[in-house]
């Protein structure tokens, strides 16, 4: 794979002073908790973990150097109370916070809460977050930087005949959305003119009773596209690197299931174009700690057009660590601590092909319900390239209060038909129970003639009855 020449750079203030981080306290939780306490203990840095009630014998708890109660089960009182993660810092000295992802890891208010304690935020300053968090300031910043966006209003609609202008201007089908939305609300979609008026007062409504914000903009809506992710660090002083792109085109309720790297869809020409440009985007933005870059990707067109941007390490990062021998985490930390990336761009290349396939406590036949309870048979299949990022073991109750993922089994291989098949085989070898999980319909899926010929897009699973 071709390498980009230099690490993307443009001219910010330089930092006049190294960051103290010494020890870190890790606000989350489960398999992501784990994978951070193991680089920190690889850096010679101490680790704190937080923890509920319900966590009290979660894995984290026991790897981590020292470890603080911060309150009850229910994750409003525990792990997304900014004053008990506050306490925590205060008490155990920390001196940097790592936010994981999920809970807090993309709050604007917890990242300046952090800077107005005098705590390094792992992750991009306060400002930066507000800016990418609001989708169409989002998407006009990222069209600015020279990012492709998919066609649509210029930022905040302000009136129903504006609306209509917009319209009038990209055609239908056409998808009205939430400033501030997530998890789909305040998203509708509207395939013709007489849907429209009735659509975007149902949006405003629905986002302002979800989000207090009735705020809407407008997009062309995209019938058939793959889910296309660059992975980028920066250092916050207009330096930025790209650890290419993954396929995450395997969704249940936008939802990733699968995601691989590279991107076998994409041709060379095409790889280097996006992620050049991505890089070239995130420097400009002066972006610091790690993100990732969403885009939909139309095969027929070989055209990106920007999603957004999440402000933080993502579940599936460990492909990109599998093929490009570069540890996140690690590179989050040492941003933090020295303020300049300490790796180029030439430094980078694409090693080979990795799968990653999220196992879950659910159960796939009744309508993927989250299904907690006790582990007591625990083995996964492992051999050469298979990597496996969990916080359970045997004897460890799955609780009901949280994300029901469980673990991650990554698989790294020569080409995509070899990564496929060494999955299959870690998926036969794997056994969990009495928990129920979704591991037979990950090994479905493996075997999906679509999947295993890549022809797939991001409502592959709906459009093929898979799931209802």
């Amino acid at each position: 794979m071709e390498r980009v020449s230099s690490t993307i750079s443009r001219s910010f203030p330089s930092s006049q002073r190294r960051t103290s981080v010494k020890k870190v306290l890790i606000a989350n939780r489960g398999e992501i908790a784990v994978r951070i306490i193991r680089t920190l203990k690889e850096m010679d840095l101490h680790s704190v973990a937080v923890y509920s009630t319900a966590d009290r014998n979660s894995l984290h708890v026991a790897l981590a150097d020292e470890s603080i109660c911060i309150g009850p089960a229910k994750s409003s009182d525990s792990y997304l109370d900014f004053e008990s993660i506050a306490a925590a810092i205060e008490v155990s000295g920390a001196d940097a916070v790592h936010p994981g992802y999920g809970f807090l890891s993309e709050s604007e208010a917890f990242a300046r809460r952090m800077e107005e304690i005098g705590v390094t935020f792992i992750g991009p300053t306060s400002d930066t977050i507000s800016r990418m968090g609001d989708k169409a300031m989002a998407r006009q910043t990222m069209k600015e930087a020279g990012v492709p966006v998919i066609p649509g209003s210029d930022g905040v609609i302000d009136s129903f005949e504006e609306v209509e202008k917009v319209a009038e201007d990209i055609g239908y089908p056409l998808v009205i959305k939430a400033v501030s939305g997530g998890g789909g609300k305040g998203m509708r979609f509207v395939h013709e003119p007489a849907q429209l008026e009735k659509q975007y007062k149902d949006a405003k409504k629905e986002a302002k009773n979800a989000f207090g914000d009735d705020r809407i903009y407008i997009e062309k809506f995209i019938e058939r596209a793959r889910h296309i992710e660059v992975q980028v660090v920066g250092d916050g002083q207009g330096n930025a690197i790209h650890l290419y792109e993954r396929d995450c085109s395997i969704q249940r309720n936008n939802q990733k299931l699968i995601e691989e790297a590279p991107a076998a869809i994409l041709d060379d020409a095409s790889r280097k174009d996006i992620t050049e440009r991505t890089a070239e985007a995130v420097a400009k933005l002066g972006y610091r700690g790690a993100g990732t870059v969403e885009y939909l990707y139309v095969e027929s067109e070989d055209a990106f057009y920007f999603i957004e941007m999440n402000t933080r390490i993502q579940v599936e990062h460990t492909i990109s660590e599998e093929i490009t021998g570069v540890d996140i985490v690690r590179l989050q930390l040492e941003v933090a601590k020295e303020e300049v990336l300490t790796l180029t761009q030439d430094d980078i290349a694409i090693n080979g092909f990795a799968i990653e396939c999220r196992i879950n406590a659910e159960n796939p036949a009744d309508n993927f319900m989250p299904a907690p309870g006790p582990i007591d048979t625990l083995h996964f299949g492992m051999g050469q390239g298979v990597r496996i990022d969990s916080h359970v073991y045997p004897g460890y109750a799955v609780p009901p209060h949280y994300d029901s993922m469980i673990a991650k089994i990554i698989v790294h291989a020569h080409s995509r038909e070899a990564a496929i098949g060494k999955m299959m085989h870690v998926l036969d070898e794997t056994v969990i129970g009495p928990v129920e999980t979704n591991l037979d319909f990950q090994h479905y899926l493996m075997n999906h003639p679509n999947y295993q010929s890549n022809t797939v897009d991001i409502k592959f699973l709906l459009n093929n009855h898979i799931i209802e």
